[in-house]
């Protein structure tokens, strides 16, 4: 039997389009990044829209959830060891409609790879995200009082605090930085998940996303809402995690996350 490694390696990525992605190289990036798991958010499509080289890496088992509505939001999951279970959405159909939640259990946690709501649309969206951001809350809770270990990754669509973001100020009143939003992370963090980026990296200027209209890139202008967040009773098993800013491809970069097993 192969020798069961002593910590994997986890990948997240918003790769705004799997199939567009595809065309910009992404099945070589795959490949040379040699991980255990790989979460993505906002693949846009549904399976039988989809090549077989996509859907069956070598080496690999593949999940995907798919939202209703085609060419819309949708989260995909790969990874080498076949999950313990496998949840598509978390039992609220009205969230689960539009294929945000896709969840895989294993021995030593339970791994969310989550695409959250964006409320900059308006005011029906705003209000549908912070409806999302309590009701998951409330079923992460439960899953805790089952005696749970989370690790929640994905784009979360707000950025936590002012470090998070290069123009603080100027964002004050758009959403994705709202005084609502982030108390919502407050409040995660205060129910005892942790930011686990933070437990290896303090400094400023540390973004997941840009804005392509401007070629915020290049300048860097950026905002970190992408994370890996997981409860405490995990953080002395995570080993690494880090933004990888240097991966094209996306209007997002991957953030990824070592923990041991």
């Amino acid at each position: 039997m192969p020798k069961k490694p002593a910590s994997i390696k986890i990948l997240s990525w918003n790769v705004n389009g799997i199939r567009a992605i595809q065309k910009k190289g992404f099945l070589d990036w795959f490949r040379e990044q040699s991980v255990d798991i790989v979460c993505l958010q906002e693949t846009k499509a549904h399976l039988h829209q989809l090549e077989d080289q996509l859907t069956r890496i070598p080496g690999y088992q593949s999940y995907w959830f798919s939202a209703e509505r085609k060419g819309y939001s949708s989260v995909a999951t790969y990874t080498r060891t076949k999950p313990l279970s496998v949840r598509y959405g978390f039992g609220i159909p009205h969230f689960d409609c539009e294929g945000r939640v896709l969840v895989t259990e294993f021995p030593t946690f339970m791994l969310y790879n989550i695409y959250f709501p964006n409320g900059k649309r308006d005011q029906v969206r705003l209000n549908y995200k912070m409806d999302f951001y309590d009701a998951i809350l409330s079923h992460w809770e439960e899953q805790r009082k089952q005696g749970k270990k989370l690790l929640i990754c994905g784009d979360y669509n707000t950025a936590h605090k002012e470090i998070d973001l290069a123009r603080p100020k100027e964002n004050e009143n758009v959403s994705g930085f709202l005084k609502i939003e982030r108390e919502w992370i407050d409040t995660l963090v205060q129910r005892g998940f942790v930011d686990a980026f933070r437990l290896f990296n303090i400094q400023p200027h540390q973004y997941t996303w840009w804005d392509m209209m401007t070629r915020a890139r290049e300048r860097n202008v950026g905002w970190r809402i992408d994370y890996f967040f997981a409860t405490a009773d995990l953080i002395s098993r995570i080993k690494n995690a880090w933004i990888a800013p240097e991966v094209m491809g996306s209007d997002h970069c991957p953030v990824g996350l070592e923990i041991e097993t």
